[in-house]
């Protein structure tokens, strides 16, 4: 995913390097935040930034000021894949029907369950 960084009129295009932006700018970073020990990361949100190091930091400035968080991951939005919400029925719907035993007569000694 990547976007045109707007600019202002007579601004020059930066290059920054072996950018990806696509307008020679900085590359786009996804940034997880682990809020607590035990939790899983959740999405925070982006920065632009020339490399890991710094999309790190700038990742800490920016969500984690309150000290909200244990751990930060980011990743190139470019590294990213994912599935089609569209195409969601080829992926999804497994029927598995071993993960739900609603086909098993529960004894009566068992009582409820």
């Amino acid at each position: 995913m990547s976007y045109d960084v707007p600019k202002i009129e007579g601004e020059e295009d930066p290059t920054f390097g072996n950018s990806t932006a696509g307008t020679g700018g900085y590359p786009l970073w996804e940034v997880f935040v682990r809020a607590q020990r035990g939790l899983s990361h959740v999405h925070a949100g982006s920065v632009h930034a020339s490399d890991g190091e710094a999309a790190t930091q700038a990742a800490r400035d920016v969500y984690t000021r309150r000290e909200e968080g244990v751990s930060i991951w980011v990743v190139r939005s470019s590294e990213i894949h994912a599935t089609d919400p569209d195409d969601s029925g080829d992926w999804f719907d497994n029927p598995k029907i071993y993960r739900h035993p609603t086909f098993y007569e529960i004894p009566e000694e068992v009582g409820h369950m």
